[in-house]
């Protein structure tokens, strides 16, 4: 007898933190289940309706964006773009008819998880940030079930709606084939020298790269190693610093594509707070430096990093301390064996690399018993 048929449908979007756990969580459905159907519903012009196509699944856009905290005349449009976009959520979901709704947050969560939750359709969202967005907030009152990543969200959600789960990362990461003399060998680095890996994102964080071009002279006298994602905004300024020190320690590029091998090679890493990256190398296991951005929605990255430091399992520097901060904080930490050694240890405490899984377990229970 053939399975009947499943029907599920993502929403949200915006940011790569929304996307790929939404596409995470979609694969480890599909693992579990034969006859499975997606529909993703994403805001039209982010990047949700490049990516969700290219890993082969189906999304429609609604004409949606967030409301801006400054004055602007953009504010004007929003009720507007907010009506339609409630009106295209219920023809979509009372047209695909869905088994369960589920939301990754961003802006095209918010109108097809109120409708589904009034048509009485199982709804779930899943949270990546220990601060929760406003969208996720709002919706927590009407939704059945809300899977986290962090401990004490009962602060912001229904205690009894909370699954901690951990955020999907890509497997390939976590599973990290790769040794370390493999992988340095990659990055054209040597294997018996202390290697760090700073990465700030696809466009770069400014910050860190000038924490970075400021402390090169000194981390190089000290003979360590760097994997240096630029970003591509600031790779010609990275590459020209490297270029002038006539080094063979630093490895610079303004993409890597392969983070599993640049996780594989190094001792510490650093980076931005964001919680998909902290999901990654709580996942990889390991010590880390976190400059959260400045430049998010309630400054949830910060909160991202303290959840993490309060276990003291990385290290904080404020992103406008970074320029000045940093390289003393890397020389500090990388020469400090026994400290390096603690933060593995307690982040790996906090590891939860079978996320997706967990997910897929709580919407399969849903849907079993609706």
């Amino acid at each position: 007898m053939e399975q009947r048929e499943t029907k599920i449908m993502i929403s949200g979007g915006g940011t790569g933190g929304h996307v790929f756990p939404a596409i995470a969580i979609a694969r480890a459905l599909e693992a579990k289940l034969d006859n499975i159907r997606f529909l993703f519903v994403g805001a039209k012009g982010r990047m949700e309706m490049e990516k969700v196509p290219a890993a082969g699944y189906n999304i429609e856009a609604l004409n949606i964006s967030g409301f801006h905290r400054k004055l602007t005349l953009k504010n004007l449009s929003f009720p507007f773009k907010l009506l339609f976009s409630m009106i295209k959520a219920r023809k979509l979901v009372k047209k695909f008819n869905p088994d369960i709704v589920i939301g990754v947050g961003g802006y095209a969560s918010g109108p097809v998880l109120r409708v589904a939750a009034r048509l009485d359709i199982p709804t779930l969202i899943q949270e990546q940030n220990s601060f929760p967005g406003i969208t996720n907030r709002i919706l927590a009152k009407s939704v059945d079930r809300i899977c986290v990543a962090y401990n004490n969200m009962e602060k912001f959600f229904p205690k009894e709606k909370i699954y901690l789960t951990g955020n999907p990362v890509r497997q390939e990461i976590v599973a990290m084939k790769a040794d370390k003399k493999e992988a340095l060998e990659t990055f054209n680095l040597n294997p018996d020298k202390k290697t760090i890996l700073i990465v700030g994102g696809s466009l770069g964080a400014r910050s860190i790269n000038l924490g970075v071009i400021k402390a090169l002279d000194e981390l190089i006298n000290h003979d360590i190693q760097l994997i240096w994602q630029t970003g591509k905004h600031y790779f010609e300024e990275g590459k020209k610093a490297v270029n002038n020190l006539n080094t063979d320690n630093v490895y610079v590029t303004d993409f890597i594509s392969r983070m599993d091998l640049a996780y594989s090679a190094v001792d510490l890493v650093v980076s931005r707070a964001g919680a998909i990256a902290i999901s990654e190398i709580q996942g990889v296991k390991k010590p880390a430096i976190l400059v959260p951005s400045p430049n998010v929605a309630e400054d949830h990255q910060t909160k991202n990093a303290m959840a993490l430091v309060n276990y003291h399992a990385a290290v904080l520097v404020k992103d406008r301390n970074a320029a000045s901060e940093l390289g003393e904080t890397i020389l500090k930490l990388i020469k400090h064996d026994k400290e390096l050694l603690k933060l593995n240890e307690n982040i790996s405490k906090l590891a939860k690399t079978n996320a997706a899984d967990s997910i897929a377990g709580v919407i399969l229970d849903m849907i079993e018993f609706k």
